[in-house]
Parts: C-alpha cells; sequence; structure tokens
C-alpha cells in the first residue's frame, strides 16, 4: 500500500510530520531564522528544577534491582508575565500536593519568587529595571555581568522574549561597532574588545533575524517580498502602455488636438466661402 502513495518507501517509517516550515510563508524563511529556531524550542534546555541522572541504568540501594533511568523533564509552563522579566530559565509547575497523609491530594501550582532589581548593559550604556529571580541575579554575578549572562546562554535557557529582545539588540550594536558610544572612544574600544567575541558565533543575517518570534519573522519576510516586487496599480501600467503606444505613432495628444483645430477651422472656412460664393452676384460669371 506504502509504494502506491506519493512518498512511497518512506512511509516504512511512518508518516511525515509537516511542520510550521514545509509549508507557506514558513517555508520561504532563511536558515539564518530557523537556526535561531532550532536553538530557542528544539534545543535541550539546562535542568533548573530538578537533577538530572547520568547515565542509562540504575542499582536500588535497598533492593539491589537495577531499572532503567527515567530522566523526563519537568513540563513547565511560559506564562504572559515570564515574557515581560527575565526568569533565569524558571517557569510555573502544575503538579498536585498532598498537605495531609489522610486526605487525597491536591492541584497546586508552583511559581518562583519575583523580585524587581535593576540591571546595567555595558554594551548599550542603560540601566534597565526588570522582573527577576534569585537565580538570575546569581547568573548575572557568576557570568560577570548582564551582557555576559546574556551573550554566553542559549535561546533555550533564556526562554524569556524580553531577554531574546535584549540579546538581538545588544548583537546588532556589537555588529554596528557600538554607535552609541561614540562620544567615548575609550569605553567603546573596551567594549569592543571584550563582548567582541561573541559575534564568532553569527553571521549578520543570523543577527538579523535573531530573537524574531514566528509571527514577527513572517511580517518581516512580507515586507521583504513587498519590497522586491512592489505593487503597481493597474491605471499606472495602462498609462505606460498608452504613452509608448503614442510615441510609437509618432503622435502626441497635442497634436492630435492642434490637428483636430485646424481641421474644424478648414471645414468652417470651406463651408462659409461656398455659401457666400452662392449669395455674392458678382461672383459669378455668366456666359453669353
Amino acid at each position: 500500500m506504502s509504494a502506491g502513495t506519493s512518498q512511497g518507501p518512506k512511509l516504512l517509517n511512518g508518516f511525515k510530520h509537516f511542520t510550521r516550515f514545509d509549508k507557506g510563508l514558513g517555508a520561504q524563511l532563511p536558515e539564518a531564522y530557523r537556526k535561531f529556531w532550532r536553538e530557542w524550542k528544539n534545543a535541550k534546555p539546562t535542568a533548573v528544577h530538578y537533577i538530572p541522572k547520568e547515565g542509562t541504568w540504575e542499582r536500588d540501594e535497598f533492593t539491589g534491582l537495577v531499572k532503567p533511568i527515567q530522566d523526563v523533564p519537568i513540563p513547565l509552563i511560559d506564562v504572559p508575565e515570564s515574557n515581560r522579566g527575565i526568569w533565569g530559565g524558571e517557569a510555573v509547575i502544575k503538579g498536585f500536593q498532598k498537605r495531609n497523609q489522610y486526605k487525597r491530594r491536591v492541584p497546586h501550582f508552583w511559581v518562583p519568587l519575583l523580585r524587581r532589581s535593576a540591571v546595567y548593559s555595558a554594551v548599550l550604556d542603560e540601566y534597565m529595571s526588570m522582573v527577576v529571580t534569585e537565580r538570575t541575579i546569581n547568573l548575572i554575578f557568576e557570568s560577570h555581568g548582564f551582557d555576559h549572562y546574556l551573550l554566553k546562554t542559549p535561546a533555550c535557557d533564556l526562554r524569556s522574549i524580553l531577554a531574546l529582545k535584549l540579546k538581538a539588540k545588544i548583537l546588532q550594536s556589537l555588529s554596528s561597532g557600538c554607535p552609541n558610544l561614540k562620544d567615548q572612544p575609550d569605553k567603546q574600544a573596551y567594549v569592543l574588545k571584550e563582548y567582541g567575541k561573541y559575534l564568532e558565533q553569527y553571521t549578520n543575517e543570523e543577527i538579523e533575524w535573531y530573537g524574531l518570534t514566528f509571527n514577527e519573522a513572517i511580517n518581516k519576510l512580507k515586507d521583504q517580498i513587498k519590497a522586491e516586487n512592489p505593487v503597481v496599480p493597474h491605471k499606472i501600467e495602462f498609462r505606460k502602455q498608452l504613452i509608448e503606444q503614442l510615441k510609437n505613432a509618432k503622435l502626441t495628444e497635442g497634436d492630435q488636438i492642434l490637428k483636430s483645430e485646424k481641421l474644424e477651422a478648414v471645414n468652417i472656412n470651406e463651408s462659409s466661402s461656398s455659401w457666400f460664393s452662392k449669395m455674392n452676384p458678382f461672383g459669378r460669371k455668366h456666359e453669353s
């Protein structure tokens, strides 16, 4: 049966799973954005809410029974508030909690402890106030700065759209030579030397598409297609065709009007002269 389908023998391993990049405008997105998408959505993030176990098998300390290790990540919920702050890879966890041994378990949500703090970006030369977690502050200190933390952390660990936008803005500023620091040449040279090493991981096209959501990437692609193939109204095309036809016939609109006016004047003169000759008795010679 599989031989009679369009995919043929490929169906031996199951049907192909189509993604958002296999149809529509998503199929026209460049590889630069697909690389960012794989880093953001397909890469495995660092374990934050659990301790991963190494290996494939483990032995129970009490029974001695050997069993496989089930290293399954805990499902995380990214609420809208998490995209307006930087939570350091943390998110909301939904589960059950048994608060009394004699009662049934009840649903429970674990939410990170949030706090508002100020961070400083040396590349952007700007202080920013945002909602962070204690883990975010620790990661910034371990990375020796807010810029180092954003630039060295992959998108799957940043998770937040705000963090991705800031990282993209920092990369764009570095790639253009930090124009906001042109009034401070010493600081500009130091920043480019300190953070310029992170540009080796990206090309200019990848930096241009970095940090965009799927809808933003589609809108950016639409704008590029519209700029390359502008829509021209039919009346403008028809007007050009008419002008070309008039040029080929060596006639212009003014010449046509002038000729028509001259023709009308000649016709009027002829009709008036013929009428006057009929009414003038001395204008006709009588034969004897």
